[in-house]
């Protein structure tokens, strides 16, 4: 059964108010469900298409400030669309963050909660794929990350060496999934996770999707409590992810 990517779900504080601030920030919509839990979306296609993967805001009591493991690309087109881009996200209330070490061609910024992000300069292969260019993952082994992940979700990959990969849906569409080797890996639980789903989105897709996970090296960490209709899993570097099945 294929997985497909549903979802980045991250933890907030107060997840109506960053869900305003991404929702502005790419342009897509705010709905909420329950108290606690608000998605932004893009309008247009809906999901299983590869351009309507969302994002989801969880609120929980105190997310942790941690060195972040997984963060997210916007997309320019121009130096111009850059700037102002960089502009517009900081009146919405985005800060200057530290870039560390990395390259010089993109700009860090934060969300209002502190959420790490950047914006780098145009790329031709960003050029279509909506707002969000990339999830950007830290990892030791990127070239094994491609395989795993590549197995996982059935995507197409377009750059594997020891420094970085990248996978994108066969379809050529949405954003891409990318792995960066980056040297002293923290271990720490981190703010942004993947959600994957099954399509047809059932109880029998999402057993038959995790059991091809494990059987290619996900392993599945203390699962809490179990009244939740999701598997958390992780991959073969720790990171952990969900399976959602319905509710």
């Amino acid at each position: 059964m294929a997985l497909h990517l549903f979802q980045m779900n991250i933890k907030a504080r107060d997840d109506a108010a960053l869900a305003r601030f991404w929702a502005e920030a790419l342009g897509w919509s705010v709905s909420g469900t329950e108290p606690g839990a608000t998605t932004v979306k893009p309008m247009g296609p809906a999901w299983p298409d590869p351009g309507a993967v969302r994002i989801d805001f969880i609120a929980v009591p105190d997310p942790a400030v941690v060195e972040y493991r997984a963060h997210l690309e916007l997309a320019t087109t121009s130096a111009a669309r850059h700037a102002e881009l960089v502009a517009r996200l900081k009146e919405l209330g985005a800060t200057s963050a530290d870039a560390g070490p990395g390259e010089p061609s993109r700009t860090v910024l934060a969300d209002p909660e502190g959420n790490v992000f950047c914006v780098p300069e145009p790329r031709e292969s960003y050029r279509d794929t909506g707002p969000i260019a990339a999830v950007v993952v830290d990892c030791a082994d990127p070239r094994a990350m491609a395989r795993f992940w590549g197995g996982a979700v059935d995507w197409t990959a377009h750059e594997a060496t020891g420094e970085r990969a990248l996978l994108r849906s066969a379809h050529g569409a949405g954003p891409f999934l990318e792995f960066v080797r980056t040297p002293h890996l923290r271990e720490t639980r981190h703010r942004l996770h993947l959600d994957l789903a099954a399509h047809p989105f059932d109880s029998a897709g999402q057993a038959a999707g995790v059991a091809r996970l494990k059987s290619v090296g996900a392993t599945a960490p203390d699962p809490g409590p179990k009244e939740f209709p999701w598997q958390v899993l992780a991959d073969p570097e720790g990171n952990e992810f969900c399976v959602l099945g319905p509710a």
